[in-house]
């Protein structure tokens, strides 16, 4: 048999061959360390578990108030703002008693962590009206009387308001689906359908509100 190749290495072979391996290493961790420092400087800083100053735009107006990273926006509102009007009734959001505004969208406060609001715009149901001018839902809800004991009213009305925002001649299922989230334990829906149907048919205007004053209900509680 013939004898096999033996494999020869040199001193100056092995050294080179670990010098690059070295600088291999080196050069992937000088990479991630790179990367690693990116990330931290584009990550918000940490905030809490102390209180935190916040400037919060509700209402048109400016608020300065200090919340914990826990506190919700629901909370923050009734207990830093005196802002009663939305509700905190089941607190996991499955009811929507608690809605409200964030840019004109509709979302459930009571899952909405106060410091993700930043510079975004609340409004809540005291927002809708001007002084004792009632808005067009909130006037359309008293003269249907699609209310009992009123702890879901104010986020029906802020989800209505919402569909009528987009949509001055909401159909019966568009109103259902704007409202699908909000639960009424009372019972109310078939007035609350005709409170929007009757501003469907009429429009978005002042005609329903017209002499009448915000009863405490819609207020707070």
């Amino acid at each position: 048999m013939a004898d096999s190749k033996k494999t020869h290495f040199s001193r100056r072979g092995f050294l080179k061959g670990a010098g690059l391996t070295a600088a291999g290493t080196l050069l992937e961790q000088a990479q991630s360390l790179t990367a690693e420092v990116k990330s931290a400087v584009h990550e918000p800083a940490a905030l809490g578990p102390d209180a935190v100053a916040v400037r919060l735009h509700v209402n048109g107006q400016v608020h300065a108030t200090a919340v914990e990273p826990r506190d919700t926006l629901a909370t923050t509102l009734r207990d830093k703002l005196g802002l009663t009007g939305t509700k905190v009734v089941c607190d996991r959001g499955s009811c929507s008693a608690c809605t409200v505004w964030v840019d004109e969208k509709p979302k459930l406060a009571c899952m909405t962590l106060t410091l993700d609001v930043g510079d975004k715009k609340v409004t809540t149901i005291e927002g809708l009206s001007e002084g004792e001018k009632l808005h067009p839902v909130q006037a359309a809800f008293v003269k249907h009387d699609a209310m009992q004991c009123g702890f879901c009213t104010p986020g029906m009305v802020m989800s209505c308001a919402s569909l009528l925002k987009h949509n001055a001649h909401p159909t019966r299922p568009e109103v259902a689906h704007a409202m699908s989230g909000n639960l009424c334990r009372c019972g109310t829906y078939p007035r609350i359908f005709d409170a929007m149907d009757d501003l469907s048919k009429h429009g978005s205007t002042d005609k329903l509100s017209a002499g009448l004053v915000m009863p405490r209900i819609l207020q707070e509680v």
